[in-house]
């Protein structure tokens, strides 16, 4: 129960911390929040995977986790932008 606590906490400052890096209006409350950094999680250890970064079993790391929460909301500027056009 504690892990899924502690992983929705640092979903949450990940997901933060995007947001504060990557300019422009982003999306949602705390909970879009959340899900940023958890999806962002997820594309980070699927892309480290593909590069040889971790291991099957392994998950990404804070920094990992990061880039992968930046590219999710990159992509969601791009299409926001394209749609507005």
């Amino acid at each position: 129960m504690f892990h899924l606590i502690w992983t929705a906490i640092i979903g949450l400052l990940v997901g933060a911390l995007a947001k504060l890096i990557m300019p422009g209006k982003d999306p949602g409350g705390i909970f879009v929040t959340m899900l940023i950094g958890l999806a962002g999680s997820f594309l980070g250890t699927f892309l480290g995977r593909i590069v040889g970064h971790y291991q099957p079993g392994q998950s990404a790391g804070f920094i990992m986790s990061l880039v992968g929460a930046m590219i999710l909301l990159g992509l969601y500027h791009l299409v926001r932008r394209s749609q507005t056009a």
